[in-house]
């Protein structure tokens, strides 16, 4: 309303402030993570890989470089199917002794069973664990021969499997007698006969030592000691008497926890208290996976 001057005029009315809005910075928010979203869900996308041409594009580029082992990148993207897809897993213990290991005479697979089928298996990989298999058997082939000359064979067992081509010195008291770690004079003289073989290999060596569940007495307080002197005693044969370099070879006891025979029979107890020498295979895992199902006897 208006009010009357001094001299009879009317004020004119003030106008009140316009209201300041304040929150119009969330219209400017809102618009920048809306595009932020879309900018995402597009990297989301665009980052989503075909798997089959990845797979062969990286088969295709270990070819090049001349990898032969094509599975490794397959096995990059979780999920991807790799070459061995289909081929029974091996799931043997390298050092379980006889239990789920390939013998190089019965051409079986894992414990007894018939190797799987090699259709399924990488061309390439195939023929590099043939190419192996056939490499351990000649190492194995060379010592057997020179144990026959010498009117050994049958002393040592022979057995192939993922790590390599196992030699058993496991013979009742051949090697060691009870609760000892003395070299009898045939296990010396056996020492002998495949040295020379073994010291012309480019292989490490691995020399096991196992005993029996029998409890010891006298010098050694457990197996463990037992087995792991029965191992160092032929490493020193090898090394000191037969010129095996000190390099290429280890030693290692297992006392009575890996047997290779159950029950307290003679026998069991004789195939227990042995020593395993192990040439140990330089093929990349893939190709010692399929070693054991390409031997040949």
């Amino acid at each position: 309303m208006s009010v009357a001057g001094p001299r009879g005029r009317r004020r004119r009315a003030v106008p009140e402030d316009e209201h300041v809005n304040h929150e119009r910075w969330l219209v400017s928010y809102s618009d920048m993570i809306t595009v932020l979203m879309a900018l995402f869900i597009v990297l989301f996308a665009i980052s989503q890989v075909d798997q089959e041409k990845y797979i062969a594009l990286s088969k295709s580029l270990a070819a090049g470089f001349g990898d032969v082992r094509p599975d490794v990148s397959a096995a990059v993207l979780d999920g991807a199917p790799g070459v061995l897809e289909g081929l029974a897993p091996q799931h043997s213990d390298p050092d379980a002794g006889t239990a789920g290991l390939v013998d190089a005479d019965s051409g079986l697979g894992e414990q007894g069973t018939t190797p799987a089928p090699q259709a399924s298996v990488d061309p390439a990989l195939l023929a590099a664990a043939q190419a192996e298999a056939a490499h351990l058997g000649r190492i194995r082939d060379a010592i057997r021969a020179g144990l026959a000359d010498h009117g050994l064979d049958g002393v040592v067992t022979f057995r192939i499997d993922e790590r390599g081509l196992v030699l058993g010195l496991v013979a009742d008291d051949v090697f060691f007698a009870p609760a000892s770690a003395v070299l009898t004079d045939t296990a010396r003289q056996v020492l002998d006969v495949a040295g020379p073989t073994l010291v012309g290999l480019a292989e490490q060596i691995a020399v096991e030592g196992h005993a029996n569940v029998l409890p010891v007495s006298g010098r050694y307080p457990t197996n463990w000691e037992l087995s792991a002197d029965r191992a160092t005693q032929v490493l020193r044969h090898l090394v000191e008497r037969d010129g095996l370099p000190p390099g290429r070879v280890s030693a290692v006891g297992y006392g009575d926890a890996r047997p290779v025979a159950g029950g307290l029979d003679d026998a069991s107890l004789a195939l227990n208290r042995r020593v395993d020498l192990v040439v140990l295979s330089e093929a990349p895992e893939s190709v010692r996976r399929l070693v054991p199902t390409v031997v040949t006897p």
